[in-house]
Order: structure tokens, then C-alpha cells, then sequence
């Protein structure tokens, strides 16, 4: 079973910018989340993970607050950018190479996952790398 275009652009909207749903969905008046948090993962999540299933554990490594009130994000024909790079703090130690990234409702700890997806090219981090999301990165409601 499938979701309009129009419900699909309107549920990105809603979770990632805040916006509601006239007539099914507000936004919680009293205490919305006001940021989403991206995070990397040394393998897929998969759909029964949550965030902290295989996140990658560098040194400094911590999740990226992004806005959840249309400045973290844009919206356009179903898909969800970010507005501007997601810079990750810079590794002093350690390593992984992050495959993917999630995005949640949670600074740290096993968070609710709301979406997950493939990084390409891989990034190995470590001492020194600054892991980065692009504004190319994409989430797409289908």
C-alpha cells in the first residue's frame, strides 16, 4: 500500500521542519522536539534498529543537533535535504568507517530511529577526519 505524493511531501514536512497537518497531525504545542539528531552508523541500522545500533564509536565522536523548524532541512517533491553540511566533531582517536547515517529523536542513547540511510563514498574516520553529510545527502519518502 502507498502514500500520496502530497501526504508523503507533508510527512516530511511534519517531522523534519515541524509543520503540521491540517485536520491530522499538529505539531505538540507544549513541547515539541525542537531538533533532530543525525547520526553514523558502521553498518545499516536496519528498519528494528534504533540509534545507537551499530553507531560508530571514534573518539569525539557525538550525534549533530539539526533544526526541526525548516532551517535544518529542506523539502521538495518528497525528499529531505539537509540546508547546509552536517559536520560531525573531528576525531582525536579510534576509528570505524561509517556506511550510514540515521536520523532520531534523541542526543545519545538508544533513540527512537526515524530514518536511515547509505553513505556514498564511505567515510573512514579517526584522529583527524572530520566526518561531513553533504547537502546531496537525501531522505526520500516513497
Amino acid at each position: 500500500m502507498s502514500k500520496s505524493s502530497s501526504f508523503e511531501n507533508s510527512l516530511l514536512l511534519l517531522i523534519f521542519n515541524g509543520t503540521g497537518i491540517a485536520g491530522l497531525a499538529d505539531n505538540d504545542a507544549t513541547s515539541p522536539n525542537t531538533n533532530l539528531y543525525v547520526s553514523l552508523h558502521t553498518a545499516d541500522p536496519g528498519e528494528g534498529g534504533n540509534q545507537s545500533t551499530n553507531e560508530i564509536a571514534y573518539t569525539s565522536y557525538a550525534r549533530v543537533a539539526v533544526p526541526r523548524d525548516g532551517t535544518g532541512f529542506t523539502i521538495t517533491d518528497n525528499v529531505a535535504n539537509p540546508t547546509t553540511a552536517i559536520n560531525f566533531p573531528a576525531g582525536t582517536g579510534g576509528s570505524g568507517t561509517a556506511t550510514h547515517f540515521g536520523v532520531g529523536m534523541s542526543a545519545s542513547g538508544a533513540g527512537v530511529l526515524l530514518y536511515s540511510g547509505e553513505i556514498t563514498p564511505n567515510v573512514v574516520c579517526g584522529a583527524g577526519v572530520t566526518p561531513q553529510l553533504t547537502t546531496a545527502t537525501s531522505i526520500t519518502e516513497e
